[in-house]
This record gives structure tokens, sequence and C-alpha cells, in this order.
């Protein structure tokens, strides 16, 4: 092994330090809202900027977990983010692996999933679209529109394109047919890619939201972010959360500490399953991104 020089000592720690800057920079943010939502009335009045509460104080989670609005937008969330990200692996996957098949009209399927990429219908014929097939105001309206991501779906491909060939071949021999090779070769042989990519998708389902005040015009069927909305920026805890859980506590707790609790409550959940899919992240993502 070799000695390493001055300068590259050097570059190392200059490296070590810019990193160190820039993770204390992301979790600044998440200390601030974790603090903020423990303090307690007097905290909040006198300081500004709350980095450790002085006085622990549980009301604002006590009131939004008390909150039937609140638990129902969890729930649709999860139930979005669940069928839809199930939707989206069986639409890309299948249809990935239909285009590494030699058909007919491959090539031009292919040319239109990458011209979507570089061009969009927009907000107004979406919307048509999404209400002439009778979606309005349905949960199928976050999940359908999404079943497929171009980008994803090329990737996917490109994955399948590089699981060798004679796989098939020798399935073809044993008398399987194109599914049962997809299920019994493909599938198992794409678990890193699918689950990066599945990663991908729910958290584009769990943060959606714009969707969901384009399309869900029944406040019963909004989903987490769009309640978080009215609780951060309209600024309406009492009307997102229901009246009912803002009386459960004789003195309610301060609306800030209370956004700052919904915050978290709405981050926490995939922040516990990144973990478990960030292992299959870099391998499924370069797994696909080239074929040699």
């Amino acid at each position: 092994m070799t000695n390493r020089t001055t300068f590259e000592k050097a570059a190392d720690a200059a490296n070590v330090v810019l990193l160190t800057l820039i993770a204390a920079s992301m979790l600044f943010p998440f200390l601030h809202i974790f603090a903020v939502s423990f303090s307690s009335l007097k905290d909040v009045l006198e300081r500004d900027l709350i980095l450790w509460p002085r006085e622990w104080a549980t009301d604002s989670y006590y009131t939004i977990l008390s909150s039937r609005n609140f638990i129902r937008s969890l729930g649709v969330t999860a139930y979005v983010t669940i069928v839809g990200t199930v939707v989206n692996l069986i639409f890309t996957s299948t249809m990935a692996y239909a285009l590494t098949r030699n058909a007919l009209g491959q090539r031009a399927i292919l040319m239109m999933v990458v011209f979507t990429i570089l061009f969009t219908a927009g907000m107004i014929p979406t919307y048509l679209v999404v209400k002439a097939t009778g979606l309005i105001n349905s949960l199928w309206a976050l999940i359908v529109p999404t079943a497929i991501s171009s980008f994803n779906l090329i990737v996917i491909r490109q994955f399948f394109l590089s699981i060798p060939n004679e796989l098939n071949e020798a399935a073809l021999i044993d008398g399987a047919n194109e599914l049962r090779t997809f299920f019994s070769i493909i599938l198992p042989l794409s678990k890193p890619s699918l689950a990066a990519f599945s990663l991908f998708y729910a958290v584009g389902h769990w943060n959606t939201y714009f969707n969901g005040i384009l399309y869900l015009s029944d406040p019963a069927k909004w989903p987490i972010q769009v309640v978080l909305r009215q609780i951060v920026i309209v600024n309406e805890p009492t009307a997102a959360l229901g009246q009912e859980a803002m009386l459960v506590l004789e003195n309610p707790p301060p609306p800030v500490t209370i956004q700052m609790a919904a915050i978290l409550l709405a981050t926490l959940p995939i922040l516990i399953v990144s973990p478990f899919l960030q292992k299959h992240f870099a391998k499924g993502v370069m797994l696909g991104s080239v074929k040699g």
C-alpha cells in the first residue's frame, strides 16, 4: 500500500467536513420539527429557535391522534401507497418484459414511451381524461393515471435485457410459456431492481397531494398530504383535524406545535420503510441503467 500524500489527506479531510456540513443541514430541519412538536406553550412563546425542548409536552400528539380525520387520512394514504405500488410494479414489469420480446410494433411502442418522457399532455387534458373515465372523487384517480412511469419502465426493461437470454431459451425448451418464464425466472432474478423502484413508487404515492386536491372533492377521501397542507399552509388545524380533536384537552396546544407534530407523523412511516429497501437501491438502479 503506497503512502498517501499530504494533499490527498487534506482532500479527504475536506470531503469529510463538507459532507458533515451537508448532512447537518439536512438533519437540522428534522431536529427543529421534533423539538417544537414536543415543546410547551411557554417554550414556544419565549424562544424563536428551538433545537431541544426545555419542558416536554405531548399535547400536540394527543390532539392529532384523537382526530378521526387525521387517522382516516393516514389510512387512505396507506391504502393508496400499497395498492398503487402493487399496480405500478405489475404494469411496469409486465410491459417492460413485453418490450424485450421481438414482437411486431415493439420499436414503435418503445418510441411512444420515450415520447411521453419528453412531452406531457398537461393538467387540463389529464383532468378531462380522468373525468371521462369516471374517476373523479375516487381513490383510483390517485393510482390509475400514474400506473406506469416511463422512466422506470425503460430502466427495468434494460435490466430485463441484461438477463442472459439462454435462461429464456432453456425455459422454452422445457415447455414453459412466456408467462411462466416471466414469473418463474425473470421476476426472481429482478428482486433488487423491483425493490428499488417499489421504493420510488411508494414515496411518490405517499407524498402525493396535488392530485388529491385536483381530483378529490370529498374531504373524507383526502390523503395525509392534503390534510397536512390544510394544517400547515392554509393554517386551519381545527378544520383539518375536526372540532372534537381540538376540544379533547382543556387547553389546546399552540397551532405551531400541532403543525410540527403533524409533519413528523406524516413523514415517519416512509422513513421507517425506506431503510429496509435502501440496500437494494443502488444495486437495483445500476443493474438496470447500463447494458453491456
